[in-house]
């Protein structure tokens, strides 16, 4: 079986729609607190706060996938 190739020229790309669509889940879900109960508003402010933490650090790998890019991609 023939291993994958690791092609990376997208990552910073798909990494940026990521955050994107990640920004936008979080909006949703803070328009939806406003019929949510108590219970479910705090079960929304969790999940927004790990969305939060997982958009940093998609954002420092952007930062890294670009650097590498920059650099041609060599180890």
């Amino acid at each position: 079986m023939k291993p994958n190739h690791d092609d990376r020229r997208d990552n910073v790309e798909k990494l940026q729609d990521m955050v994107q669509n990640t920004l936008e889940n979080i909006e949703k879900a803070e328009e939806t607190m406003a019929f949510a109960s108590p219970e479910e508003r705090e079960k929304i402010r969790e999940k927004n706060h790990r969305r939060e933490e997982a958009i940093e650090a998609m954002r420092a790998e952007i930062k890294d996938e670009a650097k590498a890019r920059e650099n041609g991609y060599e180890l």
